[in-house]
């Protein structure tokens, strides 16, 4: 018996031609460990826009009601060759109710129960999901458990990879995001320095007022010295960026081995043997990630998934990690939204012009049902 209901695809051909559109279709009974969720919210992370907007030109698409086409500029068309003329469906996380299992044992003790699930397909009324990865969510409502993954999750396993490479301090680069807000509280229970980089007078406010030690401005004229102070103070040499683009990563590179340098005895000409590293886990920013010849060669710049570090970090690990998402779902891995909008909503012109843009604390949540 098969289930039939509304879902989001997204197509982009070798024309350069990327629709989005909410389509019919029928979902297959769950086998083995997997159950059929009711979906009932799903965030719009910014790791979703991947393939659902990119760099595609949206002021100028055709709108019409559940389907949106416009044109994808190169060189993101060539870039994402081997997706051309692929029917993708997307939503990352969402929350929602089991209706269906499989016969495995995991699946089944799922049954009737609200779930937080990992389906790549949550922009839908109803999703195929891995038992292993459903969080049950016992009392919370689906809004509160739809953001319980990417982003909790991402957040203690930068603090996790911190610990596992000896570090007691970390950089984060546009720090007042959802994210950035429970990093702050995860490195306040863990014993962790961390060194928040926001560009905005409210958004150091707003983190202080949680309880964040050092906030730097980067709109400040003298941020990078409240950068290099905050570094030396704090001993950050390890940090994260979701920018990727521009000189993010470059200025915190160059104060890190300012700081460093300041405590050398003897000069070099290679500059420091202090060891810098930074992790690009975003494109807020699709230019190209500049660096410059400021920092010696002690530094390390690489890219940072959740699901590969959760592959590395062991089952023991990502357990305690689950477990300590659902224990403080309202506090700590708490998430807020600006709108909530059905499929249909999602593809008009004002909510993807919106939504798009990744503006600080103004997520989208999609309520499949309406």
């Amino acid at each position: 018996m098969t289930t039939t209901g509304k879902q989001l695809f997204t197509t982009l051909t070798a024309d350069g031609k990327l629709t989005l559109e909410v389509s019919e279709e029928s979902f297959p009974e769950p086998t083995g460990n997997q159950v059929l969720v009711k979906m009932e919210a799903a965030p719009i992370n910014p790791s979703d826009l991947a393939i659902l907007t990119s760099a595609a030109d949206f002021d100028n698409a055709e709108y019409s009601p559940g389907k949106v086409v416009a044109q994808m500029p190169e060189p993101f068309l060539s870039g994402q060759k081997s997706r051309h003329g692929q029917r993708l469906p997307a939503g990352n996380e969402g929350a929602g109710t089991v209706i269906a299992t499989g016969d495995g044992d995991m699946a089944k003790a799922l049954m009737g129960q609200r779930v937080a699930c990992v389906p790549g397909n949550a922009f839908s009324q109803y999703a195929i999901a891995d038992a292993m990865m459903c969080l049950p969510l016992g009392e919370h409502s689906a809004e509160v458990g739809a953001s319980s993954f990417v982003n909790p999750m991402t957040a203690l396993g930068f603090v996790e990879n911190a610990k596992m490479d000896g570090q007691k301090a970390i950089v984060h680069t546009a720090a007042a995001s959802n994210l950035g807000q429970m990093l702050i509280k995860i490195c306040q229970e863990d014993g962790i320095e961390l060194v928040n980089i926001v560009r905005k007078a409210e958004h150091v406010e707003m983190l202080k007022g949680i309880g964040a030690k050092y906030v730097v401005n980067s709109s400040d004229d003298d941020f990078m010295d409240q950068l290099r102070t905050a570094i030396d103070e704090t001993d950050a040499f390890y940090g994260f960026d979701p920018i990727g683009g521009g000189q993010a990563v470059d200025n915190v590179f160059k104060a890190m081995e300012q700081v460093a340098v300041s405590k050398m005895t003897e000069y070099s000409r290679y500059g420091s043997n202090q060891a810098k590293r930074m992790f690009i886990y975003g494109r807020l920013d699709f230019g190209p990630t500049i660096l410059t010849p400021s920092y010696g060669f002690g530094w390390t710049l690489s890219g940072w998934l959740l699901t590969p570090f959760l592959a590395n970090a062991g089952m023991e690990t990502v357990v305690k990690m689950r477990t300590r998402v659902q224990q403080n779902l309202t506090t700590t891995f708490a998430s807020s939204y600006k709108a909530k909008v059905n499929l249909e909503e999602m593809l008009t012109k004002d909510a993807i012009l919106d939504y798009r843009q990744m503006k600080t604390g103004e997520k989208y949540l999609v309520t499949p049902w309406g």
